[in-house]
């Protein structure tokens, strides 16, 4: 039995965090990080059957083109993806009631819809970035069992190439579920290994009055190849979703709308056009 201290419930029920049962989620659902962007997704949906909102995290459940989607949003950063893969996991595949594992499990399919800054001056503010990797540099999945999941030799190498100093963790990097990328896949897409930050000012090389410990990380991180596989982007989540996603048998995606590109100097005109383009193409792959 899972001790009350461990898998925490509201006197309602839910679970603690995100506020939700069993019966309030799809097994197919949209992750972004800003609350007020769910409705921007759900306002395209032909009803909501739930909503709810507890700090941060806001979820709503309903129907676009007869598919059952649920979109909720996850806040910023690995440690409160943390919170939502495994809260997720707990509503399908523990029973709440007795504390114990299910028998037969459940996966979730997880898309995450994103804004980032991309790294390469030939994929453009306004187009799209897949995650075929998500390359964690902070430290956040170290703290579970994760050799097998990782692609290790990615890994040793990225470190190479960059000269990492080890006292800030050993980078992870995960891919992707296959099966979303197959689903997802289109002519629109540039794909390649989405970085994650364990935060937006020095974790992303960004100086304002703080020296940071390696000044050169991007320009490393832009040119850093594996095979055919390059850098695409920086956020701050993917590492963490794919990596817990494929630690509790889960299906992850991270798609984003570029409205930055660090290579170029450049930012979207329009981001907000961007993020509704992406969010219009999920949801069509997702009723296809």
């Amino acid at each position: 039995m899972i001790k009350s201290s461990e898998l925490i419930l509201n006197p309602d029920g839910s679970v603690y965090h995100l506020n939700l049962k069993p019966e309030h989620i799809a097994k197919d659902i949209i992750f972004v990080g800003d609350q007020n962007r769910v409705e921007k997704i759900t306002q395209f949906f032909d009803r909501i059957e739930f909503s709810t909102q507890k700090r941060e995290f806001k979820t709503q459940t309903g129907y676009y083109k007869g598919k059952k989607i649920t979109v909720m949003s996850t806040g910023i950063g690995p440690d409160n993806i943390d919170i939502t893969i495994n809260e997720l996991d707990a509503l399908v595949n523990i029973d709440l009631e007795t504390r114990q594992p299910k028998e037969t499990l459940t996966s979730l399919n997880i898309v995450r819809i994103g804004t980032s800054g991309s790294l390469q001056e030939d994929i453009p503010v306004d187009s799209f970035v897949m995650g075929e990797f998500g390359l964690g540099l902070d430290n956040m999945l170290r703290s579970y069992v994760i050799d097998d999941i990782c692609e290790t030799d990615m890994e040793e190498a990225f470190i190479k190439h960059t000269n990492w100093d080890l006292r800030k963790g050993k980078p992870y990097i995960i891919g992707c579920s296959e099966t979303l990328k197959n689903k997802f896949d289109s002519s629109l897409i540039h794909k390649g290994i989405t970085g994650t930050a364990g935060g937006f000012y020095g974790p992303q090389g960004r100086v304002l009055r703080l020296a940071i410990q390696d000044p050169e990380l991007n320009s490393k991180m832009d040119n850093f190849k594996f095979g055919d596989v390059r850098m695409a982007n920086l956020e701050m989540e993917t590492s963490a979703i794919y990596g817990l996603g494929k630690l509790l048998g889960h299906n992850c995606l991270s798609l984003n709308a570029i409205i930055a590109n660090r290579a170029s100097g450049t930012f979207s005109a329009d981001p907000y056009k961007a993020v509704d383009a992406l969010i219009q193409y999920t949801l069509g792959k997702f009723a296809e």
